[in-house]
């Protein structure tokens, strides 16, 4: 969220002396994105954050594609992914195109001996299992079920876990990641038809500054491969920071939901923008009011989009034999809509307890093999009365 944020201790003015009190100058470091033209940070830490001891083998974690083009509606069993101890090793990319990559993941231990850093995708962790700690140098962000994490690209972090059960659900924006703007006005703020608001977003607290010099290994990804750097200072040696570049964390549970007489489009439950998809949260909420209203969406075919379904909790009336963590993926050119007797059966209800995170990408999106792997092959079949 691009609002102005500050931790720790920062000079009075930009780019001036800040010393340490032992006399040495502190190091500045601006943040920036898209060049130097959009929101950036200015960060204080103890040492340069260039001392690089040692460059290993880049090695390849691009996605691995089984099914380039496809016109099905398809459905994947998510919880099938299994359980890894890394975080890292346990991220599962089954949907994939150039704006985006869609990931499962369910990692058992927290993250100890690495740190982790995508240099060129903004990434969203949705928490569907879970519970821990978000660490970055900007400070910590306690995190839960239902939490989405917003991580912006070249933020170094690691993720520490309560427990071992824990499943994510991980966006991959090679785009930055903001509110819609059609919620905010000419200053930035929220609006007030806006479903959610300022105070809903989390931003960094509990800034704690390491200043240790030593081997500290970082991961840093791009184009498909991981770099291993070994920094020789803690990358968590900020002294203070401030500006609007920075992670950050929003609830599903706190989108109000929009709702109306008759049945409202899916834009309505948008929660994120980006330039060639959109990100929403269907949650919980009252059904149309009009007397003869049919609270099931209509069949509908998305001409120029995708359209990706992960289903978190609830009842979801418009579908049979739904489970958690199922994703599923209807194509745009093929019509697809609520299941047979769900559309009657709908009418009369008062409100749904459903929850789920639904993409909208504009070029098609792309199965990985490990996809293939975990594809309820007959979904496509499921629009049949008896199937």
């Amino acid at each position: 969220m691009s609002t102005y944020h500050k931790l720790g201790s920062v000079p009075r003015k930009r780019h001036t002396v800040f010393r340490k009190p032992n006399g040495e100058l502190y190091a500045e470091e601006l943040v920036s994105t898209h060049g130097f033209s959009s929101t950036y940070s200015l960060v204080y830490h103890h040492y340069a954050p260039t001392l690089v001891k040692k460059i290993g083998e880049p090695y390849d974690v691009s996605p691995k594609i089984g099914r380039a083009k496809h016109l099905k509606h398809t459905s994947l069993k998510g919880f099938s992914i299994p359980a890894k101890d890394d975080y890292l090793e346990s991220r599962v990319p089954v949907l994939v195109n150039s704006d985006l990559h869609i990931s499962l993941a369910a990692p058992r231990h927290s993250m100890v001996d690495c740190f982790y850093k995508n240099s060129q995708a903004d990434e969203v962790i949705f928490i569907h299992k879970g519970s821990g700690v978000l660490h970055t140098g900007y400070g910590k962000i306690r995190f839960e079920y239902g939490d989405y994490l917003v991580v912006p690209r070249g933020v170094i972090y690691q993720l520490s876990f309560d427990s071992e059960d824990n499943r994510l659900f991980i966006v991959e924006s090679f785009t930055p990641v903001s509110t819609p703007k059609r919620y905010r006005n000419e200053y930035g703020q929220l609006m007030e038809h806006a479903p959610f608001y300022e105070r809903d977003i989390r931003r960094p607290t509990d800034l704690e500054t390491f200043d240790e010099k030593g081997d500290f290994k970082i991961l840093i990804k791009k184009d498909g491969l991981m770099y291993p750097y070994t920094y020789g200072t803690h990358p968590f040696d900020f002294v203070g920071w401030d500006g609007y570049h920075y992670p950050w964390a929003f609830s599903i549970h706190d989108f109000e939901p929009i709702t109306g007489r008759l049945h409202m489009p899916p834009p309505i439950h948008q929660t994120f923008e980006n330039a060639n998809f959109v990100i929403c949260s269907f949650c919980p909420r009252l059904y149309d009011y009009h007397p003869d209203s049919i609270p099931a969406p209509y069949n509908h075919s998305n001409v120029d989009s995708d359209e990706v379904l992960y289903y978190v909790d609830g009842d979801f009336m418009s579908r049979h034999d739904v489970e958690q963590g199922q994703i599923t993926l209807h194509p745009g050119g093929i019509p697809h809509g609520p299941h047979p007797g769900t559309v009657e059966k709908s009418i009369g209800k008062h409100r749904t307890e459903e929850l789920a995170v639904m993409i909208d990408p504009f070029r098609p999106l792309m199965l990985t093999e490990a996809a293939l792997a975990i594809e309820d092959d007959k979904y496509y079949t499921s629009w049949i009365a008896g199937a």
